[in-house]
Formats: C-alpha cells, structure tokens, sequence
C-alpha cells in the first residue's frame, strides 16, 4: 500500500505551516489605572485574605452549618456541573485540532443488471448481471489542517470559557458562605430582638400590676394604667412579627443548605460571637485574584480569541481524507490481500461570495470584545468599591455600636432616676413610661448594630475575594468539578 507523492508532500507541508499562523489578535491584559493607596505590601492583610474566617467566630454551629452548605447548596452544585459542562466542550473543541478516524462495516446486497464496465471489481464482486453481495470492512479519516489557526483560537476560546465557568464557580462558593453566615448572624439578632422583648414585656407586667395596684388604692388615676396597658400591647404586638421573622430567616438559610424548610440549631448568641479580625487595607493585586475579576478576565480572553475564529472564515480551508480497507463479495475472502482497498485525497474550501457573512461575524466579534474589555474593566472599579464600602461599613457601625453601648447604659440610668422621682413624688408617671421606652428602644437597636457591624465584617471579607478557597480545596473540605485538572 502507498500513498502518492503528491499526497504526502501535502500532508507534509500542511504540519509545517500549521504550527506558524496565528489568525487574529493575541491577548493583551488591559491596564486599569490602581488608586495609590492599594499599591502597598502588607503581609498581614495577604495571611488574613487566606484565613477560614468563620472559625474566628468560635461557634462550632456555624461552622458545621457552612459545611453543610458547602457540601449540599444547589447553586454550588448547579456552578459545578456548569464547569464539567465547559469541561467537555474544552475537550470536544480540543479534539477538532487532531485527525479523526472512525471504524466503517457495511453490507449491501444489489442488482447489478447489465454491467457495462467488464470486468471484475475490487475484492472479487462480479462484474455479471444478477444480485451482488457487498462486505467493505475498514477505517475513514477526516483531518481539517489549521493553517491559519482558527482552530487553535477556538481552543483558546474554549479553555478560556472554562476557566471563567471555574471561576464563577469560586464566586458561588464565597457568596454562599458569606450568605450562611449573614443569614446566621441576622437569625441570632432576631433571637435577641425576640428575647428583649420578652424581658421588656415583663417589666410592663410588672409595671401594669403595680399601677392598678395604686388605681385601686387610690394613688394614682385610671389614666397612667390605660399608659401602661397601651404600652404593653404595643410591645407584645411585635412578638409575633418577630417569631414569623425568625422562621421565614430559618427557611432561608435551611435554603442555602439545600435542605427542607425547617427549624435551625442555634450555637453562640449574638454577643457571644467573637470579632473578626479586619485589615486597615488590601494590596490591589490581592484584590485582583477576586474570582469575579478572574471570571471577567477570561471571558475577554474568550471574546478575544473569537475575533480569530470570524477572521479564520475569510480563509481557505484544507480537509485531508483517507479510507483503507477491505471490500469484498464474499465473507470468506476478507483478511486476505486481494480484499484491500485504500484512498486518499483532499478537498479545499474556499469562500468567494458570502454576501457580508463573514464581515458581519468578524463586527460581531469584535464589539463582543469590546464589551467584554469593559466589564473588566468595571469588576475591577467594583471590587474595589465593593471593599471600600464594606470597609465604611465596619467601622460606621463600629463607632455606632459603641455610641449604642453608651446610650443603652444612659437609657437605663434614666429609667432609675425618673422611677425614683415617681416614687418620692417629684415626676409624673409619663416620664417613667418614656424613660421605659427608651431603655427598650436602645436595647433592641444595640442588638441591631451589632449586627450590622458583624455583617459589614463578613462583607469585607467577601469583598476581598476569598484566598482560602484554594487551601480549602487542597484539604478536601470543598467539593470541585469530578474532572478536576484543567487540560492544557
């Protein structure tokens, strides 16, 4: 069996030129211009960026509740099959650079009727009229030759979109977290809501009795009872509100484990919970590894590539073709040399009137490129206002709790003073019922700022990308993609 001399100084020549044309623009980073104050080194920041920052709340609860979400979230899972599914068309993409060669049988039965060509045909079929049997038993290649790189780009294109999908799978993987530990701490504040104003509510039971106590003494009017029994209602009014709060909050972080609706276990209360640690600043490129940036960058790599792909249609194509086999009219005769058959050949595409098709794909591709420079772009200007905001947002509430913590402790003294004064005489029992009201109301915002600023904290840390998610993944306790390894 040989190949013509033709054929192999194509095939030849097609492997030469094929490792040297490139169609299209290579990738080049687009600069974003750094504000001045992230471009530092700090050690300190880069170790806390890579820290499990949830243990530092020191609440075995949360973090078992996390690892449930970890492990069973429907968002995770649905952003893991979507890189599996990236996975196999990286691989299907891949495989279109490389011949490909099929197996062939077939059997045929026909009439030749009155054959005017004489003679036998290959692998002994009789040129007489009359029923043929046809057995052809072999192999078939197709080879598109990238002589332009088109294929190429669109594997460029392909692994790119599979690196985006990984990295909005990271991004999945750090909201869900931080959604399970904003929607713990907010259950812990309604808890605490829902305790103070049960504590409020018998302090107005104890108030009620002992104002109809002096109503009926005489001591005082049937008007500072209607106060306290206004009070009172009012207060108990927001006791189920509360307790539907704390069971829809329930229902949703019950949600974001990816299990029924239900009650949640609780571990340390809201004061228990311990601070997180929060750096004063980021370097940028620590910023720049948020895997929402890293997502934007590839899909521009993508979008890139593509103009290679729509440029690759204004040139030829060049398909390579072979078959080898055997062919026969009798079963007995395959496997023996006079069965054989081969053939090779190849085909050119090449385009001459498109009617702007091509033109209109390569307008296409570049404005999607544009497109794609400029969200970039902006996730960068993003992240670094989402950290400034999150970074505000710490230390407002910070301050605010801290003034809450005085107010609460004034409030109280408040309340003493003005019951003494009611006691001796010297006040009415409006002020009493206000001094009650505002030791109540700072209670219950002291606990929603301590919220709020735990909140704001697990937001900085979200707004700094989350570098544990590679040392989580290395230590198994993160579930990744079946297939891993990236292809190259």
């Amino acid at each position: 069996m040989h190949m013509s001399k033709s054929v192999f100084v194509a095939v030849l020549a097609g492997l030469l030129i094929t490792g040297c044309a490139m169609v299209g623009p290579d990738y080049e980073q687009p600069k974003v211009a750094m504000p001045s104050k992230w471009r530092f080194s700090d050690s300190e920041a880069r170790e806390t960026v890579n820290t499990l920052w949830w243990k530092e709340f020191n609440d075995p609860m949360l973090d078992r509740l996390i690892e449930r979400a970890v492990r069973n979230n429907l968002d995770l899972q649905k952003a893991i099959a979507a890189v599996e599914k990236f996975m196999g068309a990286y691989g299907s993409t891949r495989a279109n650079l490389f011949p490909q060669i099929y197996g062939t049988a077939s059997y045929s039965r026909l009439n030749n009727g009155m054959n005017q060509l004489g003679g036998n045909l290959p692998g002994g079929l009789s040129s007489s009229s009359g029923d043929i049997n046809y057995a052809r038993l072999g192999a078939t290649m197709e080879w598109e030759i990238d002589l332009w790189g088109q294929l190429r780009r669109a594997r460029e294109a392909a692994r790119a979109d599979l690196l985006a999908q990984e990295a909005y799978r990271r991004t999945v993987l750090l909201t869900v977290v931080s959604q399970v530990a904003i929607t713990y701490v907010t259950l812990r504040e309604l808890d605490c809501d829902l305790e103070i104003t049960r504590n409020i509510m018998k302090t107005l039971e104890s108030e009620l009795r002992i104002a109809r106590s002096r109503f009926r003494e005489g001591y005082s009017s049937e008007l500072e009872v209607n106060q306290v029994e206004s009070e009172y209602i009012r207060r108990a009014a927001y006791i189920p509100q509360y307790e539907q709060s704390i069971a829809e909050t329930e229902h949703a972080l019950k949600i974001l484990l990816g299990e029924n609706p239900g009650p949640v276990p609780r571990g340390r209360t809201l004061d228990e919970l311990h601070p997180l640690t929060v750096p004063a600043g980021l370097p940028s490129d620590v910023l720049a590894r948020r895997p929402d940036i890293l997502q934007a960058e590839q899909e521009l790599v993508a979008s890139n590539a593509l103009i290679g792909v729509a440029r690759g249609e204004y040139f030829p194509k060049i398909l390579l073709t072979g078959d080898v086999g055997q062919t026969t009219s009798q079963l007995s005769m395959l496997f023996t040399p006079g069965a054989n058959f081969w053939s090779a050949g190849s085909s050119l595409l090449l385009p001459i009137l498109t009617a702007g098709k091509i033109a209109g794909h390569v307008q296409s591709a570049e404005a999607v490129q544009r497109s794609a420079v400029a969200n970039y772009q902006l996730s960068i200007l993003t992240a670094f206002k989402e950290f400034e905001d999150a970074l505000v947002g710490h230390t407002k509430t910070r301050e605010q709790r801290e003034l809450q913590s005085a107010r609460v402790k004034s409030a109280e003294k408040y309340f003493r003073l003005s019951k003494l004064q009611y006691d001796e005489g010297y006040t009415d029992y409006i002020t009493v019922l206000d001094s009650l009201r505002q030791s109540f109301d700072a209670q219950i915002e002291l606990a929603n700022v301590k919220s709020s600023n735990i909140a704001a904290a697990i937001k900085l840390y979200r707004a700094m990308g989350g570098g544990w998610v590679a040392q989580a993944e290395s230590n198994g306790h993160v579930p990744e993609p079946r297939e891993a390894a990236m292809f190259p």
